[in-house]
């Protein structure tokens, strides 16, 4: 019970308001991707507060928080397109098909993620290596600052060529009021951010400086960008809204999908796989801030619910965000009553204060976010970089590059795919054959290194069948099967040395090794030996009945 309760709140306060930070910064994230996906910036909100409060509730540890991302918000780009352009040859009672086609392919999605969580292939996330996890923070550190830049009113630069008229760009960069403004407000944000934990923890500074920015040109006489103008100058309307109705007719829809489900499906996989990468990612990254473990099965299950719920309620979908978790983290809020303020106050801001909301600079969001990159980039790994293993700092680049140019999904697989590479390689090398002659004539191979299909070469390169006496052992007391290559690389060197009469015995396997072997070829009990005088394996055992 204790334990359920320190998870729901250690600290009631800090969690209350850390979640109403949250919710702020959460706006303009969803109106912004809900852009990208090329949606309705309330089909964003909506998605972003059915992920929140699902997940607080159910995921897989306390204080992370979801909504709509960018990540999935390109994915579905090209999906959505292309079921506005079936629609437009279809006599279909809907304005945006390629919506109605997002809603089918989240149901999919939450399919898919569920099972992911039932089979347990949350634990996956374990095997992540750890210049991975660097590359990845530092890839999302440079996206998220790259997509606050695009928030600064620069369009008086953005048609001029800095190469060409680089005195006329300077010159409209200087007379840019309206941006020296915003850096104004940025940089004080940020300030507040940073001095005001110096002087006391009571209030999350986040939500302080968003607070004492916004009185500024609220009740000032400067006139800067808000929440609200950011959305009508995209081409929505304002946040005010109502919750949509239960979308029975998605399944009206499906029968526009003939000759489509091939692009619906693979979207489903994709979403899915985007979206658990990088919630078990954001998960893994939490834990090693909050120094707990959470649960990546459940926050499978609890992404695959929200997900199915966004399609049958009219949301966008999403999966966990790093930003925003890391700033409900150093803000305080630990506890899944964390999450569950920021939706439910995401939720009013739609319903009830829409009108206050969008009177929030957005250089005060931008000024957050800011300092949630600073909080994210790991500075560390300049430092290492001339330290580590070259293999681990190409690693560690290339998942930041890669995160920048593509996605985070790429960039991890990339990553992953790379150090398994470098791992197979290494360890390809390390297999050893000590040789030696006893009394009796017998010739021994003592093998030593890991037995795979990386080192299978190296191992045949290490036998002279040929020149090799009658008798011939071959120890593996320090080397392990590990695959079935293994086993065939050992079928062939012992049929070799059968071919030619020679008596061969196989010394010093493990019990797995064994049962490997002899389920491959029960043949191979001819020419196993049980080893009794194996110190790793018999040692103990012959203690403990002395001691009986």
């Amino acid at each position: 019970m204790k334990k359920i309760i320190r998870n729901f709140t250690e600290n009631p306060k800090n969690d209350i308001l850390s979640g109403l930070t949250v919710a702020l910064a959460l706006v303009p994230e969803a109106v912004a991707f809900a852009f990208v996906a090329g949606i309705d910036p309330l089909v964003g909100l909506y998605g972003a507060f059915m992920m929140g409060i699902v997940t607080a509730i159910f995921g897989g540890r306390p204080g992370m928080i979801s909504g709509a991302t960018g990540a999935m918000a390109v994915v579905m780009v090209h999906m959505i397109k292309q079921g506005n352009e079936v629609g437009l040859n279809l006599d279909v009672p809907v304005d945006n098909l390629g919506l109605q086609w997002l809603f089918i392919t989240l149901l999919f999605v939450g399919g898919i993620q569920i099972l992911a969580g039932v089979f347990k292939l949350g634990k996956f996330v374990r095997l992540i290596p750890h210049p991975v996890m660097m590359g990845f923070v530092n890839g999302l550190a440079i996206v998220i600052f790259v997509s606050q830049i695009g928030l600064f009113p620069l369009d008086s630069i953005k048609d001029i060529s800095f190469m060409d008229n680089t005195g006329l760009w300077f010159s409209a960069l200087f007379s840019n009021v309206d941006l020296w403004i915003m850096l104004g407000l940025v940089g004080l944000t940020m300030l507040i951010m940073f001095g005001l934990p110096k002087l006391t923890n009571k209030v999350p500074a986040a939500l302080t400086a968003i607070v004492v920015v916004a009185c500024i040109t609220i009740f000032g006489p400067i006139d800067v960008s808000t929440v609200g103008s950011f959305i009508v100058d995209k081409g929505g309307t304002g946040l005010e809204g109502s919750l949509p109705s239960f979308q029975d007719q998605i399944f009206g829809f499906f029968g526009t999908l003939n000759g489509h489900w091939g692009l619906i499906l693979s979207t489903a996989f994709l979403l899915a796989a985007v979206g658990l990468i990088e919630s078990l990612m954001t998960l893994n990254l939490v834990d090693e801030i909050t120094e707990t473990r959470g649960s990546g099965n459940k926050e499978c299950i609890a992404q695959g619910g929200a997900n199915v719920l966004n399609g049958l309620f009219g949301g966008m979908g999403g999966c966990a965000m790093i930003g925003q978790s890391l700033i409900n983290v150093n803000s305080g809020g630990k506890g899944r009553l964390s999450g569950i303020v920021a939706a439910i106050a995401l939720l009013c801001f739609i319903l009830f204060g829409a009108s206050l909301i969008e009177q929030i600079p957005l250089a005060a969001l931008v000024g957050v976010m800011f300092m949630v990159v600073i909080g994210t980039f790991a500075w560390s790994s300049f430092r290492i970089l001339n330290k580590i293993p070259k293999s681990d700092a190409v690693v560690l680049i290339a998942v930041s590059a890669i995160t920048v140019w593509q996605d985070l999904a790429i960039a991890v697989i990339a990553g992953v795919i790379i150090s398994a590479l470098v791992f197979a390689w290494n360890n390809a090398t390390m297999i050893r054959a000590r040789k030696s002659i006893k009394t009796d004539g017998t010739k021994v191979y003592e093998i030593w290194g890991p037995l795979f299909f990386g080192s299978v070469q190296a191992f045949n390169a290490k036998f002279d069948a040929k020149s090799d006496p009658k008798q011939v052992e071959i120890d593996f007391i320090e080397s392990k099967i590990s695959d079935h290559s293994g086993i065939e690389a050992i079928q062939n060197i012992a049929d070799k040395y059968l071919e030619l009469g020679i008596n061969l015995k196989l010394t010093h396997l493990s019990p797995d090794c064994k049962n490997l072997l002899l389920k491959s070829n029960p043949s191979f009990n001819t020419i196993i030996e049980e080893a009794i005088d194996d110190p790793r394996y018999h040692v103990v055992t012959d203690l403990m009945d002395t001691e009986v």
